[in-house]
């Protein structure tokens, strides 16, 4: 075997160009030598000479490349390539595996039929219905089962299926929101309920209130009748003055509520008054009497609400004395016609039915279609049109048609073959992966027309769609699983360790990323910005946190940041150093890997099953370890080091932050060390040094997020097929400087989103 030292004295192997040759010599000098048909170190066996056949194995190939761009191979501690050498390898084969995929195209096959997803079925219902502000209370995609995930995200297509036991649930759902968009009078008496955290901060006014308002509570809510509602309000404390308590239905005030005091404990109160149907927000909140804050600590302040009254829960019932069904956006979009005579009824409600059908199928209907409404409708208008058409509405929404995504193979395609997805399917595709819902009429026409595939119509309609505010869904599906923000809603740090900690917080850290994330896609900002990005969005809380000056109120605005700031892009944001955390420590090794893994599409292998845990005792002596002392002391096993070495390096640059993210410079009492080496040699020193290594080649970070992307679009998970289309889709939007919508579009065009391969094809986990 070679020595070390002779390795190092070799010349470059790429001086001018990167051949088979060169790539071949890279591979036996460096690779060989553990991958061979002996050790076959892994279960890989590599072949030098084989990089003139890339075509015969491309899995083993992309696997390759991928891991020369990562430089995570050779381990640590032997020869390595330099610089050049990994870049033009994986440059040679890459080109050859675009060049194979080129000449033999796999768009990788998804089920015929796979089930909305809840957050489709809410957003569909939505849609279809006009029945947008539903609240929690009244979102019925929660009546349906919980949605499996895979890889962080929840619509993956092999994972979405409907049980016979689940059957029942769609049957209930379906027949409470036809009722609700409908306004059926014979429904019974609802009953809302809403309670505040016991951690929610009640001494300022509470971002969606009213100015001159303090603490309460907005509730977004949808009352199915013009009618009269109840109000029952639950109140704690023992406030040293009177108070007034203001109730506002969509802004405006209704009631002014009395609150007696001083020191009589307060109790529950109740309010009764007409409101119209329809998605309304009722603001319940106090008169702000004086700017000053409540005595004692926020830790205090925040668990036993001080003196000053405060909102615990609110019931609304009703309705009561209801006077009619209102003029409801769900009623003016359902009854697209309203007969005068019974003669008329048929026809109007064929038209009814066949506007509903349409968007709820995603298609052109027939007559074979309307057959299975028609007599549901007949049935209903036995006693009246409107029963009659809540009843077909109650059976087009648990029809196939609707519950499922379908993608039929053509009659005549081969087992494997690969072949173009039809308008109308690639119209379903386009619009559950940019507004996680159904197409809308400008989007079926053009795909009944045969024209949604060219590509100049393509892109009009994908950046329209992105200027649409249903594009949300961009942010608050596609990014929030990717990013695994939705994790923090169930992080809990020690109360005793970080007392400031509280729910008021925990929503800022939320509202914070979201807000981020989403002026980055939808300002159609380079994705490099999601690193790099020298603005945030804080309220008084947040910014109080992070030690930022001169923030003031509840309301969340953008703030500028100074240049080379720590909470710059998403490293900076409490909400994710807090998901990567322990209760009551941080954690390197949960930052390095949701590092690697969602921002470099890089994950490590999952740890053996026998790791110990972690020892901050030095044994023997009783002697506290630092963090890092304790890291290196628990990876001494050659086992864990491979990975641990990729890992620790981010996670130990990150330690600045604490587990709720906020700044610090020392760790029980000794300054911190943030200075690591990456096993290539890059040297990590603070978060800038880790932006500095995920930017260091700007493709890697940018193919992750298109990687992500992909597989949000597509419902599967990326296959080593259609990392060429990943990589077009790279360098496509570098001429754009990476912005979203260049990605985005170019997800739109690539084959495996437009094509897919006939059952018989290669499967995808």
């Amino acid at each position: 075997m070679r020595s070390l030292a002779l390795l190092l004295l070799m010349p470059p192997l790429f001086a001018q160009t990167g051949d088979s040759g060169a790539a071949a010599e890279v591979l036996r000098q460096y690779c060989a030598g553990c991958h061979n048909v002996k050790l076959k170190t892994a279960g890989v066996t590599l072949d030098p000479a084989g990089v003139t056949q890339i075509a015969g194995n491309t899995e083993l190939w992309e696997r390759v490349a991928r891991q020369l761009r990562a430089k995570t191979m050779p381990p640590p501690n032997v020869p390595r390539p330099d610089a050049v050498a990994y870049s033009k390898t994986a440059a040679y084969l890459e080109a050859e595996l675009d060049r194979a995929a080129a000449a033999n195209p796999e768009a990788g096959s998804l089920p015929n039929l796979r089930r909305l997803t809840r957050t489709e079925y809410k957003n569909a219902i939505r849609d279809l219905l006009a029945l947008d502000g539903l609240p929690k209370e009244m979102d019925f995609s929660l009546l349906l089962p919980a949605d499996n995930a895979a890889s962080g995200f929840d619509n993956i297509a092999d994972l979405l299926y409907v049980s016979p036991a689940t059957m029942e649930r769609y049957l209930d759902a379906a027949r409470k929101i036809a009722r609700l968009a409908v306004g059926d009078s014979s429904g019974p008496v609802l009953v809302n309920y809403y309670r505040l955290p016991q951690q929610a901060p009640q001494d300022s006014r509470v971002e969606d209130l009213p100015p001159g308002t303090r603490g309460g509570i907005a509730i977004q809510s949808y009352f199915p009748l013009d009618a009269e509602y109840e109000f029952q309000i639950e109140l704690s404390g023992f406030p040293r003055e009177s108070h007034q308590l203001e109730v506002t239905v969509d802004g405006e005030r209704t009631q002014l509520i009395p609150i007696e005091g001083p020191g009589r404990r307060v109790g529950p109160v109740q309010a009764k008054f007409a409101v119209k149907a329809g998605p309304r927000e009722i603001g319940i909140a106090f008169i702000q009497h004086t700017e000053a804050l409540d005595e004692g600590s926020l830790h205090t302040r925040l668990r036993t609400r001080g003196t000053q009254p405060a909102i615990g829960a609110v019931t609304i019932r009703g309705p009561y004395n209801a006077t009619g069904p209102g003029e409801t956006p769900a009623r003016e979009r359902i009854f697209s016609c309203k007969p005068k005579t019974s003669a008329e009824d048929a026809a109007c409600a064929r038209q009814i039915l066949a506007a509903l059908a349409r968007r709820a199928y995603r298609r052109p209907v027939n007559d074979r279609d309307l057959h299975a409404l028609i007599p549901f409708y007949e049935e209903g208008r036995k006693i009246s049109f409107e029963l009659g058409i809540q009843n077909a509405l109650e059976r087009l929404l648990v029809s196939p048609q609707f519950l499922y995504r379908i993608e039929r193979d053509p009659p005549d395609a081969k087992p494997g073959s690969t072949y173009r997805l039809n308008d109308l399917e690639l119209a379903s595709r386009l619009s559950f992966f940019l507004w996680s819902s159904i197409p809308d009429d400008l989007l079926l026409e053009l795909a009944a027309a045969g024209q949604l595939h060219e590509p100049q119509i393509l892109e009009q309609q994908v950046r329209r769609m992105l200027a649409d505010r249903r594009s949300d869904a961009m942010v608050n599906n596609f990014a929030e699983q990717w990013l695994y923000l939705r994790d923090v809603e169930v992080k809990a740090p020690d109360v005793f360790l970080f007392q400031n900690f509280d729910e008021g917080l925990r929503k800022s850290f939320e509202r914070e990323t979201e807000l981020f994330v989403g002026s980055v896609l939808r300002e159609n900002r380079s994705v490099k910005d999601l690193l790099t990005a020298n603005y945030t969005f804080l309220n008084e809380r947040l910014a109080k946190h992070y030690g930022i000056p001169q923030v003031r109120g509840s309301d969340f605005r953008r703030v500028a940041l100074p240049e080379g700031s720590p909470r710059a892009g998403l490293l900076g944001k409490g909400g994710i150093l807090t998901l990567t955390s322990y209760s009551i420590r941080t954690s390197p090794v949960l930052r390095g890997k949701y590092v690697l893994e969602n921002l470099l599409a890089s994950p490590p292998p999952p740890p053996p099953p026998d790791v110990p845990s972690l020892k901050t005792e030095a044994a023997g002596s009783g002697e506290t370890l630092s963090l890092r002392e304790a890291m290196t002391r628990h990876r001494a096993s050659p086992a864990c080091a491979s990975c641990h070495a990729r890992m620790d390096p981010i996670g130990f640059a990150l330690e600045s932050f604490n587990a709720v993210g906020q700044w610090r410079d020392q760790e029980n009492g000794m300054p911190l060390d943030l200075y690591s080496k990456m096993p290539d040699g890059t040297e990590l020193n603070g978060v800038q040094g880790v932006r500095e290594f995920l930017l260091r080649d700007p493709e890697r970070f940018v193919g992750a997020v298109t990687q992500k992307l992909l597989m949000y679009a597509l419902g599967r998970n990326v296959q080593y097929f259609d990392q060429p289309a990943v990589r077009k889709i790279v360098r496509d939007a570098a001429g754009s400087d990476y912005q979203f919508a260049a990605l985005v579009l170019g997800v739109a065009r690539s084959d495996p989103f437009q094509q897919r391969s006939a059952k018989g094809g290669k499967q995808t986990p």
